[in-house]
């Protein structure tokens, strides 16, 4: 039986790549995946055969995958943070199906709200939630509902997807729904180009990041009732006693 990789590769960075995936990728023959990240591997694995495909053709790049594997050449599809994570995953296994003899094995990979919450600080040492604000296959009235839920349960929020081009507003409009719950001064960060050049980060308030225009290579951290600043780093109290 033939074996697909599917491997997590982390934010970016070759150091914050797990030992396993690299050994993976290391040991086969073919490596898949969507230009952008392709291109953040393509100088540590010399003599590879690359193959891609641009945004918006995840089926395609997927079945592409899978029918190198089928022809018998080891080989890897990678994915940003970890492929279960708002990655290729779920499309894999369904579309494995049509595919009997490739067996997947998944690789995790570090996703956007562990490797960011590292530079801000700890944000996520409680309770948290993970959203993403990206309308392409979930309609924003249902994204409107999880932001709202997890507001007035004082979740931790993550959010994935903050902006783009044709969604400019969309933090915006995020931050106006959580302010039904949350104060103006409730503390949030922002990681930008985790793990790649040009890699930023900043600290402030709900009604600061109202105001604050993101995008696609941003993950945003909105903390609960109880998080606070801490010479300069985010950090949510889980009630350890000192």
């Amino acid at each position: 039986m033939s074996k697909l990789y599917v491997v997590g590769i982390g934010p970016g960075a070759y150091e914050e790549m797990t030992v396993r995936a690299v050994r993976i990728l290391e040991q086969c023959q073919v490596i898949v995946g969507y230009t952008v990240y392709v291109e953040l591997v393509r100088e540590h694995f010399p003599g590879k055969e690359f193959l891609t495909t641009p945004m918006r053709q995840e089926t395609k790049r997927c079945q592409l995958a899978l029918k190198t594997a089928q022809s018998g050449k080891d080989t890897a599809m990678i994915c940003s943070g970890d492929a279960g994570v708002y990655g290729m995953a779920g499309l894999l296994l369904e579309l494995g199906v049509e595919y009997p003899q490739v067996e997947l094995e998944f690789v995790p990979g570090v996703t956007a709200a562990v490797s960011g919450a590292a530079i801000l600080g700890a944000p996520l040492m409680h309770d948290f939630a993970v959203i993403s604000l990206s309308d392409l296959m979930t309609p924003w009235e249902l994204i409107a509902q999880r932001l709202a839920a997890a507001a007035a349960a004082d979740f931790v929020i993550c959010l994935y997807n903050p902006s783009s081009k044709k969604r400019a507003d969309y933090l915006t409009r995020a931050c106006e729904i959580l302010r039904n719950d949350r104060r103006g001064s409730n503390l949030c960060g922002i990681v930008s180009n985790i793990g790649r050049e040009g890699m930023n980060s900043r600290i402030c308030t709900l009604e600061e990041l109202q105001e604050i225009q993101t995008d696609m290579f941003s993950t945003v951290f909105i903390g609960n009732s109880q998080t606070k600043e801490v010479n300069g780093r985010m950090v949510t109290p889980r009630g350890y006693i000192f």
